[in-house]
């Protein structure tokens, strides 16, 4: 199957940009192949188009969710593997690092790290709390964007952690309201506010509304990239999943995870199950990857409590959702290193 990106005028640039780091990364993988994980090697082996996770790591490895940006300015979740350790927080801490490997790493998949080159971290984990210590070159980074998406890459891997459920920072030792250059750092971060979009009228106070975390597929269709939007009814699997369909943002820069017309005809939950019913829009757009469309609307569906499986059905009949769109793992590396697409056309 063939994938069509379609790129504007404005994203030329970006492009030459990650050719540019393409280049690089490739220039450094001829004089150090032997740095690939034996899990990559054995899964880009097999020429997969998409790879997926095998049942259970090798016994050497475990599965961590890490944060990188990507050039819209998103904070985008990536699963990868890492030695098994036990400060495995701090080991996937490290890789949010900007450093020549971690640079390398990051570029292979059109992203890269967050947290300026050098940062050290002391962390302390205790009754669902994340008291993390950022050394003194965290300080360093150049603009408020810049530390926001520290801040949020750093929040977000630890939440990713199921022991964690809040995560407040210290700097150089020092607790600190504000950071150079005005982000706010003296409450406590939690997983439910990623890559907001911004509403005017909301400031968090505002009893009538809610927050659904919603999945949109990047501009590439490599990864699923998620968005946090505010909403005035509850927040459950049928407001989610309306706002699913309503698609992203027209400036957002993410694609639509559904094909454009498509609507919920039901969305129900019982003992668990959440069974969606899609109307037949859902079978018209021949370019779309339905597995990502499939992923976006079971990450979606899932980010309730008490979700176990997530059932779908379209026009009343029922919908075979394959194994790889119910993987527990989100954006997994090898995978989206090898999710290549296949013609690139320049409007």
């Amino acid at each position: 199957m063939k994938i069509k990106l379609k790129v504007t005028r404005v994203n030329v640039e970006r492009l030459l940009v990650m050719a540019s780091a393409a280049l690089v990364v490739a220039l450094a993988l001829r004089g150090n192949e032997t740095a690939m994980s034996r899990y990559e090697e054995s899964q880009l082996a097999q020429g997969a188009a998409a790879v997926t996770l095998p049942t259970a790591p090798p016994a050497d490895l475990q599965p961590v969710t890490v944060y990188y940006q990507d050039g819209e300015g998103y904070l985008v979740p990536v699963t990868t593997q890492v030695e098994k350790t036990d400060g495995i927080a701090k080991a996937a801490l490290s890789l949010l690092v900007q450093s020549a490997e971690n640079d390398a790493a990051a570029a292979r998949m059109g992203l890269k790290p967050c947290v300026p080159e050098g940062t050290t971290f002391d962390l302390d984990l205790s009754d669902g709390r994340a008291r993390v210590d950022m050394g003194k070159d965290a300080l360093s980074c150049v603009s408020a964007e810049a530390e926001s998406l520290m801040v949020g890459a750093v929040a977000q891997t630890l939440a990713e952690f199921p022991t964690v459920k809040e995560v407040s920072f210290l700097f150089d030792g020092q607790s600190r309201s504000k950071l150079t250059y005005g982000t706010d750092v003296s409450g406590v971060f939690t997983a439910k506010d990623i890559n907001m979009e911004t509403v005017a009228t909301f400031d968090g106070t505002d009893a009538n509304a809610s927050l659904v975390r919603l999945y949109f597929p990047s501009q590439s269709g490599r990864m699923l990239v998620p968005v946090t939007r505010v909403v005035y009814s509850d927040a459950d699997p049928v407001t989610a999943m309306v706002e699913l369909c309503r698609g992203p943002r027209a400036d957002s820069g993410l694609e639509r995870s559904v094909p454009e017309g498509c609507g919920v005809k039901s969305v129900q939950m019982k003992n668990g199950v959440v069974s969606i019913d899609l109307t037949s829009e859902f079978n018209h757009d021949a370019d779309t990857d339905k597995l990502q469309m499939l992923r976006a609307i079971v990450y979606t569906a899932s980010q309730f409590p008490g979700v176990k499986e997530v059932k779908l059905s379209v026009e009343g009949q029922p919908y075979d959702l394959p194994g790889e769109a119910t993987a527990t793992w989100i954006n997994q590396e090898a995978e989206v290193i090898s999710y290549y697409p296949g013609v690139i056309e320049i409007d």
